[in-house]
């Protein structure tokens, strides 16, 4: 830590004894608040790493550390390996501002550590405002070549008519009040009074009618809360809400809340993670699937399957991550299941707790995952010390949890009977399972959706990471909306039509930010953003 200061104020360690000497020539040139100093003179005094990749997120680009390091990283938690060198005069003493250039200089902001915690001082209570966000069409819906297009300002209406269904949908983790307050070490940024209940609840239900969204899934709803403020609130708002509590003594969940106006409610389906038959499951997450049915004019109308979670923070279990992630999607392909073998359009919102990159983000956008060899340390991305670098046992969960490698629930295969429709039970008509044999142990998962992300993660035109979460501490994407996209029909010709298999439509979403942007206005939680998560919203069509 003082070997971090001395780089930030100038000036180095003697190698011998306790004085200091000036690690920067005496006439360092400031530019406002921050100093620049040769680049080439940091390095040698510097731990040598790839500066110019800080801020990709792991697996976009092909030099970036895995896991990244995002600037901030860089600025806060960065660590010297060795002593500075002796006094050696730096050869850049005719320095002057037109000998700036990126190639030859590195910018050291002038963040000043505070005694109590890594948090820089010049990120708290700096700014206050309003952060803009707009609208972004979408067009070109194949989901490997996204286009934004449109009025940025306009707020994209949806419409029903007798061959298309629109909705919205907006997923949210508002912060539990008791998380907020066990961990306050990541909101020391913040003034007292916005942390307060009393002054978050009402904005979090401003920012809700606002955007008047069609469903909500929300995470981190704190139960007392929800049923004294949240739930009335939201009902007398026209919503209808179903709520899954963590297990154990956790005291807050997930929630789904819905139109009574767009829908009707076929079926509710928690899932809890924790088994106490399964040694690996000893965490208390939970997620929630809803199956819903617009409400349309026509008789047979379809259905839309809408499920929400949020996984283990936990870095270092990516294990447990995994098969959370696997049960959830076992549910919903039990839920999603029908008749005919296809699947139901599905949206899968939630905090995964895991970074555009990262193993399980891509299993759940690819559809399969060979983790042989995979450290459970890198599963989610978010892992960056030398810590959890356990190997993953194949395969990750045991056979009496009931779940394929296939991620869907395995049913013991049973000789066959003729049967006709009329006799099979009401039960067996409601939850289909599908069946699967025995498997030889692999490495390899897979599950049958085709999912895309509303958003693409990065600004097109910097490279630079879109943020969902920004704090004390962190700044990075942990929150996702997954649906169900549109599959090409790869018998058809060039230039041939989408074909609708199960897909939906992205039609818009609202726009992200970067970490600099939520800066500026002194991160999360601030006066008006009362969570440490921004809301994500979609707008989708689903094609009759």
């Amino acid at each position: 830590m003082e070997a971090w200061r001395c780089v930030r104020r100038g000036y180095g360690r003697c190698v011998v004894g306790r004085g200091r000497y000036p690690m920067f020539p005496h006439h360092q040139k400031s530019l406002g608040r921050d100093w620049t100093t040769p680049w080439e003179n940091l390095q040698r005094c510097c731990w040598n790493r790839h500066i110019s990749s800080c801020m990709r997120w792991p697996g976009h680009y092909s030099r970036a550390p895995y896991p990244y390091f995002s600037s901030r990283h860089f600025s806060l938690h960065w660590r010297p390996p060795c002593l500075f060198e002796s006094r050696t005069p730096f050869q850049y003493w005719n320095w002057r501002p037109d000998s700036l250039s990126h190639s030859s200089l590195i910018h050291l902001s002038s963040y000043i550590m505070n005694s109590e915690g890594d948090e820089p001082s010049s990120k708290r209570r700096k700014h206050q405002g309003t952060i803009q966000r707009h609208w972004e069409y979408v067009c070109n819906h194949n989901k490997d070549k996204t286009k934004i297009l449109g009025d940025k300002n306009a707020d994209p209406k949806c419409e029903d008519s007798d061959n298309k269904f629109d909705f919205s949908v907006m997923s949210y983790n508002i912060l539990s009040q008791d998380l907020l307050e066990d961990n306050s070490h990541l909101y020391r940024h913040c003034r007292q009074p916005v942390l307060h209940w009393s002054f978050r609840f009402p904005n979090i239900l401003k920012e809700i009618k606002h955007f008047d969204a069609d469903v909500l899934c929300l995470q981190e709803v704190q139960e007392d809360h929800y049923g004294a403020e949240i739930r009335p609130s939201l009902e007398s708002l026209g919503y209808h809400c179903e709520y899954k509590m963590r297990t154990g003594r956790k005291p807050d969940g997930c929630a789904i809340c819905f139109k009574h106006s767009k829908f009707s409610l076929l079926s509710v389906n928690p899932v809890e993670f924790y088994r106490r038959d399964v040694p690996l499951l000893d965490r208390d997450n939970v997620g929630l699937v809803l199956l819903l049915q617009p409400k349309l004019p026509r008789a047979a109308s379809p259905v839309i399957c809408v499920a929400n979670t949020h996984l283990l923070y936990n870095p270092r279990r990516g294990d447990i991550k995994l098969t959370q992630l696997a049960m959830l999607l076992a549910e919903i392909s039990s839920v999603a299941h029908q008749k005919d073998g296809s699947f139901c359009p599905i949206v899968m919102c939630g905090d995964f707790n895991s970074v555009p990159g990262s193993p399980l983000y891509s299993f759940i956008k690819e559809g399969k995952l060979n983790y042989e060899g995979l450290a459970i340390g890198k599963v989610s991305g978010q892992e960056q010390s030398s810590r959890g670098q356990r190997i993953l046992s194949i395969p990750i969960w045991p056979p009496n949890l009931g779940i394929s490698q296939n991620c869907v629930y395995e049913v013991q295969q049973l000789p066959k009977v003729e049967k006709t429709d009329g006799d099979l039970t009401q039960t067996e008509l409601d939850k289909t399972e599908v069946l699967v044999t025995a498997e030889k142990l692999s490495s390899n998962l897979h599950h049958h959706f085709s999912l895309s992300s509303v958003y693409s993660h990065y600004f097109p035109d910097t490279g630079i990471p879109e943020v969902t979460t920004c704090h004390s501490r962190s700044a990075i994407t942990v929150d996702y909306i997954f649906y169900s996209a549109e599959k090409e029909d790869v018998a058809g010709q060039p230039g041939a039509e989408v074909a609708l298999v199960g897909g939906l439509k992205l039609l818009a979403r609202l726009s992200l930010l970067t970490e600099q942007d939520l800066w500026t206005v002194n991160g999360l939680p601030n006066e008006n953003n009362s969570s440490d998560h921004l809301p994500l919203l979609a707008k989708f069509r689903l094609e009759l």
